[in-house]
């Protein structure tokens, strides 16, 4: 196993989509939505530990968590546990994970991943992982895996990509254009072209081309983050990273960094990925009775009448449908949510007017 190899994930989240299961004090990554024995970030750890050593996988989440990260990875050292003190988006953040594994390993390569994927080819995507991690090591270049799409889903973005490729790596493509969730006739269309691909927000690079491409495109912050070198890994490492937090912008990695830089190419890869957006990807990966009904983990759940719905409940809630036909319905924390399946979108929202009324009592 290669020690030059790091793993970031990106664990600090809410949610809010998965409302009301998923809770700010208690958010999905860290719950087993499927009933296997493991949370979304156990199974992200667990994969990560085939890539590289366990003290080289480190996991960036908000300080609320950290001790539930704790009870979930009892292995995990508090060092390879980055707090972070407020909401940034992702540039700040990887920013902060890359400085401070570039300070234990100057020559590291780093994949950056989030906690709450599922994958149903472990292999594959293992496979995936070291491939660009390699060519990554070897070549000045941020790369991304793009998923080769199935359908033309509104959900995810898209990436376009040319006939370019990697002297050293001819799977891996430079990347065309980055496109945020298209409307469904734009997505048809890219679907027909043949050249877009998924974006699953997963980024390998080596240390020091994330933190030249951070230096180019992101100034201010690569030298907030700069600035603390002589703290990472340290006792003062907390306090400086408190004050630096403050000073950053809130911006994601795509706009900040990944839709600027020229040096940015993609691996079309195939391994099974559903990032779990919302209750619809959990329908979609669930068991489904005869017309199409998909009832976790509930017990006690009687259909009449009743199609294409998902139903989340206590195992000892007993909970009767009668001529319900594609519907969430879903119960947890004192609170019960039922919605088409085709609004789910508006759960995030639901959760905006709630803590309007009612504060975080149900939040």
């Amino acid at each position: 196993m290669n020690r030059n190899y790091f793993a970031l994930i990106m664990a600090g989240g809410i949610g809010s989509r998965f409302w009301p299961v998923s809770r700010t004090n208690y958010p999905k990554q860290f719950i087993d939505f499927f009933g296997v024995g493991k949370t979304l970030i156990q199974s992200t750890y667990e994969r990560f530990k085939a890539v590289c050593p366990p003290e080289n996988i480190f996991i960036v989440t908000n300080e609320l968590y950290s001790d539930l990260i704790k009870e979930q990875i009892p292995e995990i050292s508090d060092n390879q546990i980055l707090a972070e003190p407020m909401m940034r988006n992702t540039a700040p953040c990887i920013a902060y994970g890359c400085m401070k594994i570039r300070e234990i390993n100057p020559d590291a390569a780093v994949v950056v991943a989030p906690s709450d994927h599922t994958i149903a080819d472990p292999a594959g995507f293992v496979a995936a992982i070291e491939q660009s991690l390699k060519a990554a090591s070897e070549n000045n270049c941020l790369i991304t895996l793009g998923i080769k799409p199935s359908r033309p889903d509104t959900g995810y973005g898209y990436i376009q990509y040319n006939e370019h490729t990697l002297q050293s790596d001819p799977d891996i493509h430079k990347v065309k254009t980055f496109t945020e969730k298209p409307n469904l006739e734009l997505a048809r269309s890219f679907i027909q072209s043949g050249d877009f691909l998924w974006n699953a927000g997963i980024f390998i690079w080596s240390a020091r081309t994330i933190l030249s491409a951070f230096e180019q495109h992101l100034p201010d912050m690569h030298e907030i983050f700069t600035s603390g070198r002589s703290a990472y890994n340290t006792q003062q490492e907390k306090e400086f990273i408190g004050n630096a937090y403050q000073q950053c912008t809130n911006i994601s990695i795509d706009f900040g960094v990944m839709e600027k830089a020229d040096n940015v190419y993609v691996l079309p890869a195939e391994f099974g990925w559903n990032d779990l957006g919302t209750w619809a990807s959990i329908y979609d990966m669930a068991d489904k009775d005869y017309v199409g009904n998909a009832v976790i983990p509930g017990e006690h759940v009687m259909m009449f009448d009743s199609s294409n719905c998902m139903v989340n409940v206590p195992k000892d809630k007993l909970v009767i449908l009668q001529g319900m036909h594609d519907y969430i319905v879903v119960e947890s924390n004192n609170t019960l949510l039922i919605c088409p399946r085709d609004q789910e979108q508006s759960v995030k929202q639901i959760v905006n007017d709630v803590k309007a009324r009612f504060g975080t009592r149900f939040i």
